[in-house]
């Protein structure tokens, strides 16, 4: 018994040390840190080269070349994907500008070049796109991107701390089945292609805007939008099922958890807190659309 207890002292002297050293790697730097500074451009200037490259050859590599040419798709799944261009540059932003922040770069170095990560990624895959006789350089989606990253870069100016969050959500549904070619063939691709089963939400901490109220600084009112009843980009008689299915714009009002307001010391758990702070937790919801209202006691 003495000897067992002696091993899970020592265990746990070992874990806590590895804690510790942990914590103190993730912690931020107070002043410029050179050797973070460099790492971190290695770091993200491989991911992102071999990012393009893998979409380039695993992606693009399956349909025909074309010259380079725009297209307007702005009408298109009832601007879901816009929705996603949106999330996707903004969480892109936030999670390049904490990075700098890391590794000690000024606020303004973190606006200048962290924020504008989605951005000038998402930039480059339009580029791609522009090239693809499958689809095309949508300037929609360079605005969408835009505003992701101006969503993000404006709070900052405006309150130098994140107040609206803009998060995620998705269940699957059962038109994935109906065009698994379009809206994806397994849970995880489904995620990124049924646009029917996602939606993305503004969550809003009020404790940031009542500062003066006993609410919990954790607790965000969340605002969702997603839609339904699309089995391609532009409504559509399906020929195949011989029915044309009932397009619909949802609107949602629920309640969200800002993960980085949860206290805790760890600077692991802030980590993972943060970046798990991009999905919307499953709350009770009520859904507005052209077919009224409907009550979720959880919706994800």
């Amino acid at each position: 018994m003495v000897r067992l207890l002696k091993i899970s002292l020592y265990l746990f002297s070992i874990l806590s040390f590895s804690q510790s050293k942990l914590d103190g790697f993730l912690k931020p730097a107070d002043t410029l840190n050179k050797s973070r500074l460099k790492s971190i451009v290695i770091l993200e200037s491989s991911v992102v080269a071999i990012s393009l490259v893998g979409l380039n050859q695993l992606w693009y590599s399956d349909f025909k070349h074309s010259k380079f040419h725009t297209v307007n798709d702005n009408n298109e799944w009832l601007q879901m994907d816009k929705m996603g261009h949106v999330l996707a540059s903004y969480q892109m932003g936030r999670v390049g500008a904490e990075i700098l922040n890391w590794g000690g770069a000024s606020r303004k170095s973190q606006l200048i070049y962290g924020s504008s990560l989605g951005f000038g990624f998402l930039t480059a895959v339009e580029v791609f796109d522009g090239y693809s006789k499958e689809w095309g350089f949508s300037w929609g989606d360079v605005m969408a991107n835009a505003t992701g990253t101006g969503l993000y870069v404006g709070q900052e100016l405006l309150w130098n701390e994140q107040r609206i969050q803009l998060k995620f959500s998705f269940h699957q549904t059962q038109f994935a089945s109906l065009n698994p070619d379009k809206l994806g063939k397994g849970y995880f691709e489904q995620i990124l292609k049924d646009y029917n089963g996602q939606t993305y939400w503004l969550s809003i901490n009020l404790h940031d805007f009542f500062r003066e109220s006993r609410l919990p600084k954790w607790l965000n009112f969340a605002v969702g939008y997603s839609a339904t009843g699309m089995l391609r980009g532009v409504e559509d008689i399906d020929n195949n099922l011989l029915r044309k299915t009932d397009r619909a714009r949802q609107f949602f009002i629920s309640l969200d958890v800002n993960l980085n307001k949860i206290r805790t010391e760890s600077r692991f758990l802030k980590t993972v807190f943060s970046l798990l702070n991009v999905i919307k937790v499953p709350f009770p919801a009520l859904e507005l659309s052209k077919h009224g209202c409907a009550f979720h006691l959880l919706y994800f």
